[in-house]
């Protein structure tokens, strides 16, 4: 198994796949391959976005993952994958997953 580039907490990104711990309830996981990813967008958490949104959603187009730290965050993630519900992450680093993100999921044309 090839080690992690990147892992906190709750995410860690695998060379091939994104892994979001605390995803489902109680504490499943949810695994998605780089490839399925269209899209990172950040965005700054504040109370009317998602800063005190421990789990789940307001708006049942984005799922924020289990993370008790996030009102502590100051950038999230909305990662498009094709659905209607986008997965809301809040990595440690987020600046470092999305740039593992954007590197993974357009492999370079070499």
């Amino acid at each position: 198994m090839a080690p992690a580039l990147y892992e906190d907490r709750w995410i860690t990104c695998e060379p091939d796949r994104l892994i979001i711990r605390g995803y489902y309830f109680p504490f499943g996981r949810k695994v998605i391959a780089y490839r399925q990813i269209r899209s990172v967008t950040p965005f700054k958490l504040t109370p009317s976005s998602g800063s005190w949104r421990i789990w789940g959603a307001t708006d049942p187009r984005y799922w924020f993952h289990l993370d008790p730290g996030r009102p502590h965050k100051q950038t999230a993630l909305v990662l498009d994958v094709g659905s209607w519900v986008k997965p809301v992450i809040s990595p440690d680093d987020p600046e470092q997953v999305a740039t593992i993100i954007e590197q993974r999921r357009r492999p370079s044309s070499s």
